[in-house]
């Protein structure tokens, strides 16, 4: 699975989550490792960077500022899905490395 070039939003997210529909993460990808700048809804500026591997599931990190001025990060784990139209769903379980350390889950689909 190559995600480079594709555009992804949030369709669905835990309460204790930073993105929404607002979001728009612009991925990029050399061999098997992903890159994505973000933004949108309550963030600022976001980047992710991680390791996609042979199924396509994605190991990431991330880093954002939202708009109330604070550095936030963390990880995730990113299970893709390839729906009817082709396009591809990531089904998403993620932990703040900051903050209160809650986790939570994410659907994105691509744009």
């Amino acid at each position: 699975m190559n995600y480079h070039n594709k555009v992804f939003k949030p369709v669905t997210n835990s309460g204790n989550g930073e993105t929404s529909e607002a979001t728009r993460f612009h991925y990029q990808q050399e061999g098997n490792i992903l890159t994505s700048e973000y933004q949108g809804g309550k963030i600022k500026k976001g980047h992710l960077i991680g390791l996609v591997d042979e199924n396509g599931n994605i190991d990431m990190r991330y880093h954002q500022v939202n708009f109330e001025g604070e550095l936030m990060t963390g990880r995730c784990s990113s299970r893709p899905e390839v729906m009817e139209n082709g396009k591809i769903r990531l089904h998403e379980n993620w932990e703040w490395t900051s903050g209160d350390g809650s986790r939570g889950n994410s659907i994105l689909e691509e744009v």
